[in-house]
């Protein structure tokens, strides 16, 4: 039989870093109700809507054309060309091919470009509340992240930029932005982009942006403000994106960012270590979600418009609660007065009430307090959620 023997001066087993991550607090909440078809899920952030059947019959059609194989390791060059395509006509500025690196899923681009970026002892500045796994990914790496929280304001989130001096220093590498942002639904506007851009600039840290929200706004734009609005092609700028959302195409793991000359050939490299390439059957589908889902994004963002108005009317109708009407993304983040434990309320709701939430404590910065629910659902199962939750919030 083998032995492990550990070596003097070396540590053994998994790194202590990764060891002691903590484990997801929505996955803990979860995990006392998947599987009961009673629960009403609003503690994850996808849509009940299933992926359209022209993007799966694009997928279908791939996979018995035999389109399996290794592929482009930045993406088809057909993808990446129909993402241009779609940016340049999104936004102020256009969008070339070359700029393109397709990725299976945001969270890769998002892990990739920290790899890219952070050594042992360095941080990164993020914006927050976060979605954790943005946070987590910079630790992974012996990294710190910094929280730059978003400050309460009467409508909604207000960012402070007066703070970001004080939380960069020599080792800072990167600031990180979700906009609109999950879970606050926190929108940047174009003169904040502005800011954060000169900051980057004159500073020379890189400037990564999660834009996976850009098309559900509920303000009459066709999409969010956007760095890519303003930002040079050689800017130490990523901007990342995905399906997932926009496409309700959570399960399918495909996204891409848009970045600098410098950083492209390093990512090849990346992309090489971590999945050699996305999956050439699902890159077909995203060529056909972009090219002719313009009516599936006009009617998410139509039902998650009416899940907003229908879960934040509703929820203030309970004193306990304070919650803004969010300018994107598809979530409430509800204050709840006298919560200081969102994990161990949030598993009382589930218990009480079989619907299941976020707690905000689960967000990377500045969420405790608070509870996260999705309203990217019908109707009928939004009201049927507020309705039980009376006895809770009244």
């Amino acid at each position: 039989m083998n032995t492990l023997v550990a070596i003097p001066g070396r540590p053994s087993g998994v790194r202590p870093i990764v060891e002691g991550l903590p484990f997801t607090r929505i996955g803990q909440v979860a995990a006392g109700g998947l599987g009961d078809p009673e629960v009403i899920p609003l503690w994850y952030g996808e849509s009940d809507v299933p992926t359209p059947a022209f993007i799966c019959e694009a997928a279908a059609k791939a996979l018995a054309a035999g389109d399996t194989f290794y592929t482009f390791k930045r993406g088809l060059p057909e993808l990446r060309a129909a993402i241009a395509r779609y940016l340049t006509r999104l936004h102020a500025r256009p969008v070339t091919q070359e700029r393109v690196i397709v990725t299976s899923a945001a969270m890769s681009a998002i892990m990739i470009v920290m790899q890219a970026l952070i050594d042992p002892g360095d941080n990164a500045v993020i914006v927050a509340p976060v979605w954790p796994n943005v946070a987590d990914a910079v630790s992974v790496l012996g990294g710190e992240p910094r929280a730059l929280v978003l400050q309460p304001a009467e409508t909604g989130w207000r960012l402070d930029l007066n703070r970001l001096e004080a939380l960069c220093d020599a080792r800072t590498r990167a600031l990180f932005v979700n906009s609109p942002g999950n879970p606050t639904g926190w929108t940047m506007q174009t003169s904040e982009a502005m800011e954060l851009l000169a900051f980057a600039r004159r500073r020379g840290v890189w400037l990564i942006a999660d834009e996976v929200y850009a098309r559900l706004v509920y303000d009459g734009r066709e999409a969010a403000p956007s760095l890519l609005d303003i930002a040079e092609p050689e800017d130490r700028v990523v901007v990342l994106n995905s399906f997932s959302k926009t496409w309700a195409m959570t399960g399918w793991r495909l996204g891409w960012m848009v970045a600098p000359p410098e950083l492209r050939a390093v990512v090849d490299k990346l992309v090489e270590f971590n999945t050699i390439s996305a999956p050439p059957f699902i890159q077909r589908a995203g060529i056909v979600a972009l090219e002719e889902g313009e009516a599936s994004v006009a009617a998410m963002r139509e039902l998650c418009r009416r899940g907003r108005d229908i879960m934040v009317q509703g929820l203030n109708r309970f004193p306990r609660l304070k919650v803004a009407s969010p300018v994107g993304a598809f979530y409430a983040f509800l204050k709840v007065d006298g919560v200081s434990d969102s994990l161990a309320f949030a598993k009382e709701v589930l218990a009480r009430t079989k619907v299941g939430v976020a707690p905000g404590s689960a967000f990377f910065g500045g969420g405790e307090g608070h509870l996260r629910l999705c309203f990217a659902s019908a109707p009928p199962r939004l009201e049927a959620a507020l309705d039980r939750l009376a006895p809770v919030f009244s």
